[in-house]
């Protein structure tokens, strides 16, 4: 494995762990009330074209990091959208 890809994939895990905490916080409360509707609209679409912009290049690194991103924030999101 490249160096490039393997220092990718750990910049992936990092920043995608460390998305985690808030999004089992999230899960397991219901609680949405300190969630910005504009912030996360916002987030969600932009991990969303990063994902585009991995596929696009075959970055694997940014799709597997962004896609995992995107299904925990599309959820925060939904819960928002759900539990306001």
């Amino acid at each position: 494995m490249p160096t490039s890809d393997l220092i990718g994939y750990i910049a992936a895990c990092l920043t995608t762990l460390s998305f985690l905490p808030q999004a089992l916080h999230t899960f397991r409360t219901r609680d949405v009330r300190g969630i910005s509707l504009g912030m996360y609209t916002l987030f969600t679409s932009g991990v969303a074209l990063w994902l585009v912009y991995g596929l696009l290049l075959a970055a694997w690194p940014i799709v597997v990091a962004n896609a995992v991103t995107l299904v925990l924030a599309l959820a925060i999101l939904v819960m928002k959208l759900r539990y306001r």
